[in-house]
Formats: C-alpha cells, structure tokens, sequence
C-alpha cells in the first residue's frame, strides 16, 4: 500500500503559494550570488585595507551561507522546489557577476550595490506574502531586508572619505 503526501492546506491559496515561491526563489538567487561574490572576493582582496576587508567579508559570506537554507527551506514548506545551479541562479539574480578581480575598494562598491539590490528584490515578495496573510515568509523577509540594509550601509560607510 502506497500512501501518499495529502494535499498542501495552510491557509494560502496554491496560486498564491507559487507567487511566494518563485519571489523567494529571486531572493535566493541574488543571495546566492551575492554570497559567491563575497567570499570570492575574501579570497583575492588585497592592500592597505586586506585584514579589515578580509575579516568583514568572511563574516558576511558566513552569514549569507546560513540565510541560503532557511530561504530555500521556506520555499520548501510553501510546496514547491528550491530552485538550484549555477545558470539557473544566473538566470534569476538581479546581480551581475564581477569582471576580473576589481580592487578593494571597488569590491565594496560592488557588495554595496549587491547588498541594495538583494533589499530590492526582497522588497517586490513582500506585498505578496502580506497580501497572502503569510506570516512566517514575511518574517523571514523582515529580517533579511534588516540585515542587507545595515550591511549596505557599513559597507558604505568605507567609501565615505
């Protein structure tokens, strides 16, 4: 006997759900992007500022790592799957990947402008998960745009001379 997964029944609408899903798959993309940009750029920055840049990035791509799971796991619970792979990411992300190795500066010019529009892409689910009455994503979102705008802005703060 085969027993089989019942319908998904948690209040939202299953079209609302798939507007969700693929909204929170945007933010996994540009997240994932953005993480790969980070800790590649931990790898190769250089210069006067090489300790400073390399600790903040490793924390930053640390903490990006961490939010990939629980994006994708919330996609998860909405029903349907996260997507995954690198042109598939491509194909999603808002996020340009980097050409070469840019300097140090022009590294935080670039995580600055990451950090801004994975906030962008954040914000165009929102309405779709308060529309939807769907607490837990909005949650998830809530605290996904706190920490790419208080990131953009100590990014930021470097550029300031």
């Amino acid at each position: 006997m085969t027993i089989s997964a019942p319908p998904i029944d948690i209040g939202i609408p299953d079209g609302q759900r798939a507007q969700i899903a693929a909204g929170l798959g945007r933010v996994l993309a540009d997240s994932t992007v953005l993480y790969a940009k980070t800790h590649g750029f931990h790898w190769n920055v250089t210069g006067p500022m090489f300790n400073t840049l390399h600790l903040m990035f490793m924390e930053q791509y640390t903490e990006l790592w961490t939010a990939l799971d629980a994006i994708a796991e919330r996609i998860r619970a909405l029903g349907h799957p996260a997507p995954f792979g690198g042109s598939t990411y491509g194909g999603l992300s808002s996020i340009p990947e980097s050409q070469g190795i840019p300097k140090a500066l022009e590294m935080v010019h670039e995580l600055v402008q990451g950090h801004e529009a994975v906030a962008r892409t954040i914000r165009s689910v929102f309405s779709l998960a308060e529309e939807a009455n769907d607490q837990p994503t909005a949650d998830l979102l809530t605290q996904r745009l706190q920490i790419h705008e208080k990131t953009a802005w100590m990014l930021r703060s470097l550029l300031d001379q």
